[in-house]
């Protein structure tokens, strides 16, 4: 288990403020997902996830104290990984 705090945001509302020279990206399977990590300490910070292409999927681990009022986690059952990803399709679209 990574610890990744999912946070799926339309692409539009996504705004990298510094540290993009210290990001690298890699993708695998289909090359559809890409996903971006701290060349220095590894983490990884956000991604274009395949199942939400217009979305940015942010470590929210990764937020500056503040940024976000509240979060509400949501169990996703991967062992159903269509009807999970269709019940939060709307959150990327936002």
């Amino acid at each position: 288990m990574a610890g990744f705090w999912h946070l799926i945001v339309p692409t539009a509302r996504f705004r990298l403020l510094s540290g993009a020279e210290d990001l690298a990206e890699y993708t695998f399977n289909t090359g559809a997902a890409k996903h971006r990590f701290c060349r220095r300490c590894g983490i990884k910070a956000f991604y274009v996830p395949r199942s939400h292409p217009d979305g940015i999927d942010v470590n929210a681990r990764c937020l500056d104290p503040g940024t976000v009022a509240s979060l509400e986690i949501v169990p996703f059952d991967d062992g159903d990984r269509e009807a999970a990803t269709a019940a939060i399709a709307h959150l990327a679209r936002g």
